[in-house]
C-alpha cells in the first residue's frame, strides 16, 4: 500500500519554531513530528511513503534519516518546484511514480497527529467500491473547519463551507483513499485544490466519507503543540513515545540539576541544561536550550539553542532558535 503525504507548506502559524524547519521536521516531545504519521501509517500495511515537499526538503530528509529503517517503509520525496495545492500536490507526487502508483493509494494532509482506524477507512473504500473515501471525525466545535453530510450508505451528499458557527458536526480528517482514475480531475501542473475543486465534482458519483473515531489534531499553532505533547506523554493518543516519568520526557543526553523542578508537564531535549533552582513548567525545551539558576519557565517553547538567564521568569512564550528570554 502507498501512501503520499502532503508536507509541503511552511507552518507559518508556528514560527518562530518553523523559520528554519519545516513543520514535519519539528520535534514533537522526542521525534520529528513526520515521524509519528510514517509509523501511523506502518501500523496500517503501508509499505511506501511519498512526500509532497516544497519548503526546505533537504532539513526534513536530514531529520527523517534512519526512519526508514525505524519503521520499516521506503519513503521518497518529490518536490514541488511550487506550491500546487492540495490536489496538485498529489497529482505532481503521482505524476512521479508514473507506473509504479497502484490503482489504489492513500493521500493524507501531513499536518496532523493521530491514531485513527486507516484499516477500517480502506476496508470501507473497497466494500463501497468507491472512487474516493474521506475520513471524517467528530468535532465539537466545527466552526474552524469545513462539514461534510453524508447519507446512511456513507455517500457524501453535501459540503458546507466554514460557518463560523460553533456546533458539533463531522469534518474532512485530511485523509482518503482514492483510485486512480480521480487524478484525470486534476490538471498536471496546476494548483488544485482537492476540497474545494475536487471532492464536490465527485459528489453523487462514488465519493463516500467514513465517520472514525479517535485522537485527531492539527499542531498548526503553538498551544496545539503543546497540547499535542502532553497528549502524548499522558497516553491520549497511541505512540511508542516511552516517557521519563508522568507527563515529563527528558532526553539522557540533557543536563538537569537535581535542585531543579520539572514539571507538571515538560520535555526537556538532547543537550539541555536546567540549573539549580530552576522551574520547568508546562513547557518544551528543544535541544540545546538552556534555563539557568532560579529561573521560571512556565507554557513556553524554548527553540534549539535558546536560553532563559539566571532568575528570569518567562510564560507563554515562543523563542526561536538561539534567542535569549526574555526580551
Amino acid at each position: 500500500m502507498q501512501a503520499i503525504v502532503l508536507v509541503g507548506g511552511k507552518g507559518t502559524r508556528l514560527r518562530p519554531l518553523t523559520e528554519r524547519v519545516p513543520k514535519p521536521a519539528l520535534t514533537l516531545v522526542d521525534r520529528p513530528f513526520l515521524a509519528y504519521m510514517i509509523e501511523w501509517l506502518a501500523g496500517h500495511g503501508v509499505t511506501e511513503v511519498v512526500l509532497a515537499c516544497g519548503f526546505l526538503p533537504d532539513v526534513l530528509r536530514e531529520a527523517l534519516a534512519g526512519e526508514e529503517e525505524r519503521a520499516g517503509v521506503r519513503i521518497r520525496y518529490a518536490v514541488e518546484p511550487e506550491p500546487l495545492g492540495t490536489a496538485g500536490a498529489i497529482r505532481f507526487a503521482a505524476d512521479q511514480l508514473g507506473d509504479e502508483l497502484d490503482e489504489r493509494f492513500l493521500a493524507l494532509n501531513g499536518d496532523v497527529l493521530t491514531d485513527l482506524d486507516l484499516t477500517a477507512l480502506l476496508r470501507a473504500h473497497e466494500q463501497w467500491g468507491a472512487a474516493a473515501t474521506i475520513g471524517l471525525h467528530p468535532v465539537e466545535d466545527s466552526s474552524a473547519f469545513g462539514l461534510v453530510s453524508s447519507g446512511e450508505g456513507g455517500e457524501v451528499l453535501e459540503f458546507l463551507e466554514k460557518t463560523g458557527e460553533r456546533r458539533p458536526g463531522e469534518v474532512n480528517a485530511g485523509m482518503y483513499a482514492l483510485t486512480r482514475p480521480v487524478l484525470n480531475l486534476i490538471p498536471p501542473g496546476e494548483n488544485v485544490s482537492i476540497e474545494r475543486d475536487v471532492f464536490p465534482r465527485l459528489v453523487g458519483n462514488r465519493l463516500h466519507g467514513l465517520l472514525l473515531d479517535g485522537y485527531w489534531m492539527d499542531i498548526g499553532t503553538p498551544e496545539r503543540y503543546l497540547q499535542a505533547s502532553w497528549d502524548i506523554l499522558e497516553g491520549r493518543v497511541a505512540t511508542r513515545v516511552e516517557p521519563s516519568g508522568p507527563d515529563i520526557l527528558v532526553d539522557p543526553r540533557a543536563q538537569v540539576d537535581d535542585a531543579a523542578t520539572l514539571g507538571p508537564r515538560a520535555v526537556v531535549g538532547a543537550g539541555c541544561r536546567v540549573e539549580a533552582g530552576a522551574v520547568v513548567t508546562g513547557s518544551v525545551l528543544l535541544d540545546g536550550a538552556s534555563v539557568g539558576e532560579d529561573a521560571r519557565v512556565v507554557d513556553s517553547i524554548l527553540s534549539p539553542g535558546a536560553a532563559v538567564p539566571a532568575g528570569a521568569e518567562v510564560a507563554g512564550a515562543v523563542a526561536a532558535e538561539g534567542e535569549t528570554l526574555p526580551v
